[in-house]
């Protein structure tokens, strides 16, 4: 039986990772109180006593909550910002590479990704890995996600129905300062942080992630047909990650078409001479809460599918 502790439990990400391992065999979960969560004694007192501890806090937080291990057998899953691009850090993406799943399998200290930087990433790691497309190509980033990833403020705000301006979508983050930007750039070894563009719409759950592809910017030829391979070499028999065949018809992609799943769904739509990889997940699943039970589940040599919904 693992000894399992969520702190920042009341928060979105912390309270799907709380109703998904309420149930979960060989998990006992550690609790504290109304009035104890908020005591950094009886905080450290449950972080200590845990096998695995979930962070699902404020930046500052998290790093305040790591500062209290002192137990060197506590392993630690952030789904914060904080430590996603630290060295000693596990990037919690194991799709990425075999090398990826052994840092997360051997880890004791695992950084979650942020949503946005999912579908990003999952769509161009494999292309500089490979080297079809160059660590200096200019990447462009458009992201459309539901407002339940703006967290319990944003949730009430868009759930209220007070303010009409909420009804259309709403880019955000113009400055070109998104914190996600740091692990876009710094997990597939970008020289450049891509142009961001981020959108939340009035639905609650789903990202649809998009990464526009210009091939006669490439030093390479590359085809959408090759674009499709790479990813599908890539992401082979995951069970989390799926890339569909590339057939170069128009379509109609719903963001919300994997709410309430934990799996991601990657298509190449396009042509030969405009390229676009399109990223779809729940922006609650496999961009937060699934991604980092995902994480416990290779931690604790289980399927990594245990509890989650395909």
């Amino acid at each position: 039986m693992k000894k399992v502790f969520i702190d920042g439990r009341e928060g979105t990400t912390g309270l799907l990772i709380y109703d998904r391992l309420a149930d979960f065999e060989g998990i006992e979960l550690l609790t504290l109180s109304e009035e104890e969560r908020k005591s950094t004694a009886k905080r450290r007192e449950m972080i200590n006593s845990s096998d695995i501890t979930f962070l699902c806090l404020p930046d500052d937080a998290a790093r305040e909550s790591v500062s209290l291990v002192e137990n060197d057998a506590v392993k630690i899953i952030d789904t914060s910002t904080a430590h996603r691009t630290l060295p000693g850090w596990a990037y919690g993406f194991p799709e990425l590479s075999r090398a990826y799943r052994f840092a997360i399998a051997s880890g004791s200290r695992i950084a979650v990704p942020g949503c946005h930087a999912s579908g990003f990433i999952s769509a161009v790691y494999p292309l500089v890995a490979s080297g079809a497309v160059g660590r200096d190509y200019p990447f462009v980033c458009f992201s459309v996600t539901g407002y339940t990833g703006g967290g319990k403020k944003m949730i009430a705000q868009y759930e209220s129905c007070t303010d009409s301006s909420l009804d259309a979508p709403r880019q955000y983050a113009t400055a070109q300062q998104h914190k996600h930007l740091k692990e876009m750039k710094a997990i597939p070894s970008l020289e450049n942080e891509p142009v961001f563009c981020p959108v939340v719409a009035n639905y609650p759950r789903g990202m649809e992630v998009t990464v526009p592809l210009i091939p006669r910017l490439l030093d390479k030829k590359l085809t959408a047909q090759d674009v499709c391979e790479i990813l599908s070499q890539n992401y082979d028999s995951q069970p989390l990650v799926t890339v569909l065949p590339y057939t170069g018809e128009n379509a109609s992609l719903s963001a919300d078409t994997l709410a309430g799943k934990d799996n991601m769904v990657i298509s190449v739509e396009g042509n030969d001479d405009r390229i676009l990889i399109v990223s779809r997940f729940d922006n609650l699943g496999k961009g937060a809460s699934a991604a980092a039970v995902q994480c416990m589940n290779i931690l604790l040599g289980n399927p990594e599918a245990t509890g989650l919904v395909i």
